[in-house]
């Protein structure tokens, strides 16, 4: 006989938690205290809930599915004190997410989904291919834990961990929707972004949900051909139609694009590439994010030297495009998308004798 799947109770916003509650008979107040327990109070499951009744915790524990992450491993930078947190989901799948901390405030990178099925060559997310995609509550709980774990406040929020948002559409809007209410932590729309490696069509759909995030573009190429052999995604969605949706992205929102651009040595570094991204994105309301690309063993890519990566900044902005480069954070703990998931699963496979 099937089991009937218990209702996500943290992916619920505060109307849908207070239908919920009133369909098991309970005031309607009562979604607000057990909203505010599990999106303010961060409460890691029903029993820490102290203004609320051991019945209505049963009643919830026997209809709701309350979302809780365990830590597996947490990584801190030497360097910079990133962390780097690696949690184990209700099914056994694994996930990792960052903390990093700034002048402006803490910022947690989450993840989206388990693995990746986007193949681009640089990143180890997409490696083992696709497990999985995250539920809100499973995005939700990444800052949650991290935040209990260091005793914190989150400001800023960016969905560039393992996975493609724009592969797991609804859940990152639920997701965005719940970080960002004035009912939970109530974090800054504007403090909020997503990346993408260019699913246009979601790109529209995206802008025309009018949201005040901002958006990243994983663009990692000057042309379409070279952005072909580094991102599938580019044989379905050429530079032309990417950049269209980027356009219309920002005359939709007014919100200004950041452009991610991974220089990889002697494949997209050069100075005719440096000329080509400024004549492409010439006009484009957004700024160039510039990331030496962060080496991992199953690839061969090298990053741009320093001096390199100088030059090619240079060369951006006498052309007028605005560009900065990615302060580099957590390369000493596994720092890139997908490498602390994968270093621990080796361990596994070693020690099971595969």
């Amino acid at each position: 006989m099937d089991t009937i799947e218990k209702t996500d109770i943290k992916s619920l916003n505060l109307q849908e938690l207070t239908e919920a509650m009133i369909r098991l008979g309970e005031k309607p107040f009562r979604a607000r205290q057990v909203y505010e327990w599990m999106h303010v109070k961060l409460a890691a499951g029903f029993s820490e809930m102290s203004n609320i009744s051991e019945t209505l915790k049963e009643k919830c524990r026997e209809c709701f599915a309350y979302t809780f992450l365990d830590v597996v491993r947490i990584q801190e930078s030497k360097t910079d004190g990133t962390k780097k947190f690696l949690f184990r989901l209700a099914d056994g799948n694994l996930i990792e997410s960052v903390w990093m901390k700034y002048r402006h405030g803490n910022s947690v990178c989450v993840s989206s989904q388990v693995g990746c099925r986007m193949g681009c060559r640089f990143c180890a997310s997409t490696i083992d291919g696709l497990e999985r995609s995250l539920k809100a509550s499973e995005m939700l709980e990444q800052v949650y834990a991290i935040t209990r774990l260091t005793g914190e406040r989150v400001s800023h929020v960016v969905v560039m961990g393992s996975g493609e948002p724009m592969d797991n559409f609804e859940q990152t809007l639920k997701f965005i929707e719940l970080l960002t209410d004035e009912d939970g932590l109530h974090i800054s729309q504007r403090n909020v972004t997503v990346s993408t490696c260019g699913i246009v069509p979601k790109i529209r759909e995206l802008a025309d949900k009018n949201l005040q995030i901002t958006l990243a573009i994983s663009l990692h190429a000057s042309n379409n051909e070279k952005r072909k052999k580094l991102m599938p995604i580019a044989g379905t969605y050429s530079m032309d139609e990417l950049l269209d949706s980027c356009r219309y992205y920002f005359d939709k929102t007014g919100r200004r694009l950041t452009f991610e651009y991974s220089l990889v040595a002697g494949v997209n570094d050069t100075k005719e590439d440096a000329k080509e991204l400024a004549e492409l994105l010439k006009g484009m309301h957004g700024h160039v994010n510039l990331i030496p690309v962060n080496p991992i063993k199953e690839r061969d890519f090298r990053e741009s030297g320093e001096q390199n990566v100088r030059r090619f900044k240079n060369f951006l902005e006498k052309n007028k495009i605005n560009v900065t480069i990615r302060r580099e954070m957590g390369r000493d703990i596994d720092g890139a998308c997908g490498q602390l998931r994968r270093s621990y699963m080796g361990e596994g496979r070693r020690t099971e004798g595969c």
